[in-house]
């Protein structure tokens, strides 16, 4: 983990939940454990890094819908709702969701919180 310091105001629980279904996510798309997910905090912005699968193109803007759930996805657990309540907690603390590919194969996905001080 690597952390740069950033002072924001954050309703506890609700950041634990968002880091918490990044993080899931991640491990569920995780090849067998073999690379490590990386949870990456840095001024105000939050990541995670996956080796899984990736995200394909189409399913990029789609993947913070309440309820979305992409092709390649539909036969593994989840309801999707995880990255929605992130884009929710994002979006409440004044930040946003943000999902990319990785270069090499896997994802980023995480959030942006707002200014210093908003809540």
């Amino acid at each position: 983990m690597h952390a740069t310091p950033a002072v924001v105001s954050v309703r506890p629980a609700a950041l634990q939940r968002a880091i918490s279904n990044l993080l899931d996510n991640a491990a569920k798309f995780a090849p067998d454990g073999i690379q490590p997910i990386e949870l990456i905090a840095d001024s105000g912005r939050i990541k995670v890094r996956d080796r899984g699968p990736g995200i394909d193109e189409h399913d990029l803007e789609r993947v913070f819908d309440r309820f979305y759930r992409a092709v390649a996805t539909r036969s593994l657990p989840g309801s999707g709702l995880g990255l929605a309540i992130v884009k929710d907690v994002a979006l409440r603390h004044g930040g946003n969701p943000f999902a990319t590919n990785r270069p090499g194969g896997g994802a980023i996905v995480g959030f942006t919180l707002g200014k210093p001080g908003h809540s």
